[in-house]
């Protein structure tokens, strides 16, 4: 399965992801779980996300953009309901982009809603639409009920709208006053709009002792195995495995350095390995350790490795001086994400987060899905 050509190999587990997915749903219910699949299925892919998630029972799926939800509709067909996150497009081309693919804008604007209702006028039957009120992340959405009322009013319910919505600020922080205080703003918005589906949960406030699940929640990130739950354990399973080849050794003696502006300094007589890969592939430049940053470990025959020195665009070194050289030569693998080491610890060791780290995977991998 390995491609001689690639940078290193994406192994991207499907039935980690659905199970992922049944897991966040049973502690939904009865309320409906969705799936969040922007940014390309936060890296793993859409057209192969979207499907395994649709066949563990997902129905409702919110991308960013209207190309995402077009990919979304190409993969499943017209039973899944697909929301547009990022709120109706400016240009009229765009917003034409809707009808066909009977994708959901996300209205959040006075503008935005005149532009919808436009855009539909001439429909047999309205077109089902979100509502987004902000509750705090001063971000998009109408910035208070009133204009959201003034926008819809009592009629938002025979214009189509079939959400109302909101997005927690800090709901990985259980303690947060902030959460109880966008809940109660979402509860005034809820009878505002009575009658439709209301939706507010993202992936860690499915977590929280409110339970403010509603009618409909909107995982994302953990349904790619991030932690719902920062400095708790990990109650999700990990969706992808990166492996990358050494491509050279060498042994360097004590004050030497690695990579560019030498960073990193040697202590001690020195094996180093290089690996196919750097920050074009997606892994941060911090991933090396500097004078400024502690950088990440990599895997390689089981035993942990640091990186070390500054990410190149193509290549990073580890140290190896711990592994026999018979278990570290050029062609065996290092792990950079795997069983040892997550998205979320990547993330951290780097000064980013896991997220952050997801989105930005590479395109010169040899991408492998398994268990779908």
């Amino acid at each position: 399965m390995r491609d001689p050509g690639a940078a290193g190999v994406l192994t991207i587990d499907l039935a980690a992801l659905a199970q992922n997915w049944r897991l966040l749903a049973q502690r939904a219910a009865p309320a409906e779980c969705g799936a969040v699949v922007k940014a390309n299925a936060y890296g793993i892919g859409i057209e192969a996300a979207a499907p395994a998630l649709y066949r563990a029972g997902c129905r409702t799926f919110f991308v960013a953009h209207v190309s995402e939800g077009k990919r979304v509709r190409a993969a499943l067909g017209d039973d899944a309901i697909i929301y547009v996150l990022n709120g109706l497009e400016t240009t009229a081309d765009a917003r034409e982009d809707y009808l066909a693919p009977a994708l959901r804008p996300v209205i959040g604007s006075k503008s935005e809603a005149a532009r919808w209702l436009q855009l539909v006028a001439n429909q047999a039957s309205p077109l089902p639409y979100a509502i987004h009120i902000d509750t705090g992340m001063n971000r998009l959405g109408f910035a208070n009920l009133t204009e959201a009322s003034g926008a819809f009013g009592s009629l938002a319910a025979d214009t189509g709208a079939a959400l109302a919505m909101s997005h927690f600020v800090s709901s990985e922080e259980p303690l947060n006053p902030l959460n109880d205080a966008q809940i109660a703003r979402f509860e005034a918005a809820r009878a505002l709009f009575p009658g439709i589906q209301a939706s507010l949960a993202n992936s860690s406030a499915q977590f929280l002792a409110q339970r403010p699940n509603y009618d409909l929640v909107r995982p994302g990130y953990a349904l790619y195995g991030g932690n719902p739950t920062p400095g708790q354990p990990n109650p999700m399973q990990a969706t992808v495995t990166l492996e990358i080849p050494i491509q050279q050794t060498r042994w360097i003696e004590a004050g030497e350095t690695v990579g560019y502006n030498a960073q990193w300094t040697a202590q001690r007589r020195t094996r180093l390995a290089t690996l196919l890969v750097g920050y074009a592939d997606g892994l941060p430049r911090t991933a090396g350790a500097t004078r400024d940053y502690p950088g990440a470990d990599v895997v390689i025959a089981g035993r942990r490795c640091a990186l070390v020195g500054r990410m190149s665009m193509d290549l990073c070194v580890a140290d190896i001086t711990d592994i026999p050289e018979d278990d570290a030569r050029p062609g065996a693998f290092a792990q950079v994400l795997g069983d040892q080491i997550g998205i979320d610890e990547l993330g951290a060791r780097c000064g980013t987060i896991g997220y952050h780290i997801l989105t930005s995977l590479g395109s010169r991998y040899a991408r492998v899905y398994r268990g779908g």
